[in-house]
C-alpha cells in the first residue's frame, strides 16, 4: 500500500509544482509587462557592482593594479597555501601546483601549473577568487600576484627575478599554451 500511495502522490505533487511555477511566471510576468513594482531590493550601485566584477579573461582584461615578486610569493604561498599544497607545491593533501612537465601524454599524467594549464591569467581569477580554500577572496591583489609569480618560478616558467603585474602576467606564455583544441560548436566562443 505504501508504494501505492507514493505513486498516487506523484502526479498530484507535480501538478501543484506545475501551478506554483504558473503562478509565479505570471507574477512576475506581469510585472514587467505592466510596470508595477513590489518594493522589493533596490538598483545595485557602481561600486557594488565592480566588487563583484572579479572575473579576468585568458586576455587579461579583469586584471586589477598591484604586483608581486617571487621572493614576497614564497613568504605568502608559505604561510597561506602551503597547509593544502605542501612547502613546495608538490606534496599535497591538496592538488599538487609544481612539476609534471611533459607528463600530459603518459599513462599518469600530472596536470599542474607547469604542464597543464594554457593561460597565465586565469590563475589569477581562480586564485583570488577561491584561495585560501579557508577564506576564499582574502588575498590582496599584490599578495595574488606574488603566489603567482612564486608558482611560475617554481615550475620553471618566470625567472627569479621576475615582477608580476597586469602588464607582464597576459605576456606569460604558458608550456601548455597550445595544448588544447579549439571547440568548433558555433554556439561556443
Amino acid at each position: 500500500m505504501d508504494g501505492y500511495a507514493t505513486y498516487m502522490h506523484k502526479p498530484m505533487v507535480a501538478g501543484i509544482v506545475v501551478l506554483l511555477m504558473a503562478l509565479g511566471v505570471v507574477s512576475f510576468g506581469r510585472s514587467a509587462e505592466d510596470g508595477t513594482e513590489y518594493g522589493l531590493g533596490r538598483p545595485a550601485t557602481d561600486e557594488e557592482i565592480r566588487a563583484w566584477n572579479i572575473d579576468v579573461v585568458p586576455n587579461g582584461e579583469g586584471l586589477p593594479p598591484g604586483k608581486g615578486t617571487v621572493k614576497q610569493g614564497a613568504q605568502v604561498f608559505a604561510t597561506k597555501c602551503a597547509a593544502c599544497h605542501g612547502a613546495t607545491g608538490t606534496e599535497g593533501p591538496k592538488d599538487r601546483l609544481v612539476g609534471g612537465q611533459n607528463t600530459l601524454t603518459t599513462a599518469k599524467p600530472a596536470r599542474t601549473i607547469g604542464s597543464y594549464w594554457p593561460y597565465a591569467t586565469t590563475l589569477y581569477d581562480y586564485i583570488h577568487r577561491a584561495m585560501p580554500f579557508n577564506a576564499p577572496q582574502s588575498l590582496t591583489s599584490d599578495e595574488t600576484y606574488s603566489v603567482i609569480a612564486w608558482l611560475l618560478f617554481q615550475n620553471q616558467v618566470i625567472a627569479e627575478d621576475a615582477v608580476i603585474d597586469a602588464q607582464t602576467l597576459p605576456k606569460v606564455q604558458m608550456p601548455n599554451r597550445n595544448g588544447f583544441i579549439p571547440d568548433p560548436r558555433p554556439d561556443v566562443r
